[in-house]
């Protein structure tokens, strides 16, 4: 299985999503090989840490770290790659500022020992990050030739290419697991991008869409025959049961948006939304929590709007720190423009909050009970958000009825779908 972040190390979803899967797959007895572009060793799982992998002669791979092949009870093993890519993210070095918190330490180019070589990447953006891409594949064929599996499962388009030269050396079956289109990520489709993730879904095996919305991108948009896709939602990982997290109050009420701060993510909707919100309850309180490349913008736009005293920056959260937003937070909102899925949304039920989302999002195939606005929507947004912070018991209502569906967006019911698919394609192998 290849990846690019793994928890406590992640940007976004994807990390989430891989966790919760994994984790599910491993305890119905499916033994996993993760590959990550860089282990940490303070996941949650014994690590074959490969940050000192020696490619030489094309059949010869060394493994400095020797000592990390043991055998766990998890039948769990994470293969780390350093790597200087930020997942959703490239562009120009002035985007940069706003999205530091999101990256790996990055380390030097590619070193030099004797006859073989390893990757130590740069971390830049622009033509770097497919360099980077393509090195990740080289590293996979590698791995591919000294392990054995059955089926090769890629998640997101940055290991897609990995998981293509994996197949060409092995011949195992490949599994393309889409938690996001360019479509979805970008105004702008950037075409190297879109060529990559084409060339993956027409070389896979089989493909996995995180909803039914982006099955239909897959179809209409990259030409994908709509039998070659099986739609596996996401679920969320229970919660351990925990002290209480308490923060202080900001103000009578608080809304918060919880994501990337992206085009994608749809922030300026939820600001013109507030400004509006304003009008009526002038107390409440607006978080924003995340970071990206219109940051500065919407910070601006809050400015221009005079609305500075109500609006609070956090940054990109995790762990701990998001618990702590849950916990002052009586709304979230997530007016994404395209969102394959939206696991916030669900981590915001699970905490007790009750949400809004876009109709544009994955999440509302199997969130009955959550409040659906188109996004460009602006007006119904608001007054959707009025509602909730007006109406105690609208708000309880959400609460009860969305917690109740979360019982049935679980990762083991996944797991059980795509382990199925991996007996299959094995089967035909």
């Amino acid at each position: 299985m290849f990846g690019w972040e793994f928890p406590p190390h992640i940007s976004g979803g994807l990390g989430t999503a891989c966790y919760g899967l994994t984790k599910a797959l491993v305890n119905r007895g499916t033994q996993i090989l993760f590959v990550v572009p860089r282990a940490f060793g303070d996941e949650e799982m014994n690590l074959i840490d490969a940050s000192e992998i020696l490619i030489s002669e094309p059949d010869k791979m060394v493994l400095t770290n020797l000592n990390a092949h043991i055998d766990t009870p998890a039948r769990l093993e994470v293969i780390g790659v350093p790597s200087g890519i930020k997942p959703y993210t490239f562009g120009s070095q002035s985007q940069l500022y706003a999205i530091e918190n999101w990256s790996y330490e990055i380390q030097s180019a590619t070193q030099e020992i004797g006859k073989a070589k390893k990757y130590k990447f740069s971390g830049t953006y622009g033509s770097q990050l497919l360099e980077e891409v393509i090195s990740y594949s080289e590293v996979a064929v590698a791995l591919a030739k000294h392990h054995s599996f059955d089926v090769i499962h890629a998640h997101d388009w940055l290991t897609y290419q990995a998981g293509i030269k994996a197949k060409e050396v092995s011949g195992k079956p490949l599994v393309m697991h889409v938690h996001a289109t360019e479509f979805d990520r970008a105004a702008q489709i950037d075409p190297q991008v879109y060529a990559i993730e084409r060339e993956g879904f027409e070389k896979a095996d089989r493909i996995v869409a995180v909803s039914d919305r982006t099955k239909r991108i897959l179809v209409s948009r990259y030409g994908i025959p709509q039998e070659k896709i099986s739609v596996v939602h996401n679920g969320i990982v229970a919660k351990k049961k925990q002290a209480a997290v308490s923060a202080p109050r900001l103000g009578k009420k608080i809304v918060s948006f919880l994501g990337r701060i992206t085009y994608q993510k749809g922030p300026h909707y939820f600001v013109e939304a507030a400004r509006k919100v304003l009008l009526h309850l002038p107390d409440v309180h607006f978080v924003m929590a995340g970071s990206g490349d219109l940051l500065p913008a919407v910070i601006e736009r809050v400015a221009q709007l005079r609305l500075s005293s109500r609006f609070h920056f956090t940054g990109f959260l995790k762990g701990s720190q998001v618990d702590k937003i849950w916990s002052m937070s009586d709304l979230y909102v997530m007016p994404s423009v395209s969102e394959p899925f939206g696991l916030a949304s669900l981590e915001a039920i699970q905490s007790g909050v009750p949400v809004i989302i876009s109709k544009q999002s994955g999440v509302a195939e199997v969130m009955p009970h959550a409040i659906a606005v188109n996004f460009w929507e602006v007006d119904r947004l608001a007054n959707a958000m009025l509602h909730v912070l007006r109406r105690p018991s609208l708000s309880n209502t959400l609460r009860k009825n969305s917690k109740q569906s979360l019982k049935q967006i679980t990762w083991e019911t996944a797991a059980i779908k795509i382990n199925h698919l991996y007996h299959e394609l094995a089967s035909k192998n």
